[in-house]
């Protein structure tokens, strides 16, 4: 979801709004004060020089809202936004953007909280799926799973290493009994039938064990193996 809004262009478009507020003896918005785009959004707070700089609160047309601080025009510091489809992020700015650590609750009530960079997970974090009460922690980048990382589910965590949001190459499963199963997961092409009955490639994952350890170690054969169809990923 986008953070940017007619916010960033405000500065070209004041000659045209209106403003009630404090001025500086150059006539500038310098102070507090309240300012109406012609579009209707709705800025009210801090002003410096002619820009909002320091505490604000920016009512969106397409009913969003981000209440925190501003420098020189910008979402710069400790804010939130409020989305128009009910998602929400709470956490640090720069320039414009989502950077430094965050907590962003998606509609489905999923919820990172971690690093981000230029808007996207970036950085270390966890991703917590609602529904199914699984975790996602580790390493992100532009968005996704990517290096060292856990997936963490009720019984038992799967650690390993991450390419694109799914599990990648030598990992194991740790068992709450105790034990661990250590493999690699192998990406694979395979074909699958489609919304209309047509056969469309897809990216097979294909866990390969190797051995447990633990209470009852052994080594399993290639019928243990599973396979698991690459998601792709959140959004």
């Amino acid at each position: 979801m986008s953070d940017i809004g007619s916010d960033e262009f405000e500065e070209e478009h004041n000659k045209h709004g209106e403003y009630e507020g404090d001025r500086n003896e150059a006539g500038e918005r310098h102070g507090v004060g309240k300012a109406v785009l012609p579009n209707g959004d709705v800025y009210q707070g801090e002003y410096q020089n002619g820009k909002r700089h320091g505490q604000g609160t920016y009512h969106f047309k397409n009913r969003a809202k981000y209440v925190g601080d501003y420098s020189h025009n910008m979402k710069h510091g400790q804010g939130t936004f409020y989305y128009p489809d009910g998602s929400k992020y709470e956490g640090m700015w720069v320039e414009g953007s989502r950077q430094g650590h965050g907590i962003y609750s998606y509609p489905n009530n999923d919820t990172y909280d971690g690093e981000w960079l230029g808007s996207m997970r970036h950085g270390q974090g966890v991703y917590h799926h609602h529904q199914t009460g699984s975790k996602q922690k580790g390493a992100w980048v532009n968005g996704k799973m990517e290096s060292a990382g856990e997936y963490i589910h009720s019984n038992h965590i799967y650690k390993g290493n991450f390419v694109n949001n799914n599990p990648n190459g030598p990992g194991k499963y740790v068992f709450d009994i105790g034990c661990e199963q250590h493999g690699e997961y192998q990406a694979e092409e395979d074909r699958v039938e489609g919304e209309w009955g047509e056969l469309a490639p897809a990216t097979v994952l294909k866990w390969i064990p190797k051995c447990i350890t633990g209470p009852t170690p052994q080594t399993p054969n290639e019928e243990t193996s599973s396979e698991l169809q690459s998601s792709g990923g959140e959004s």
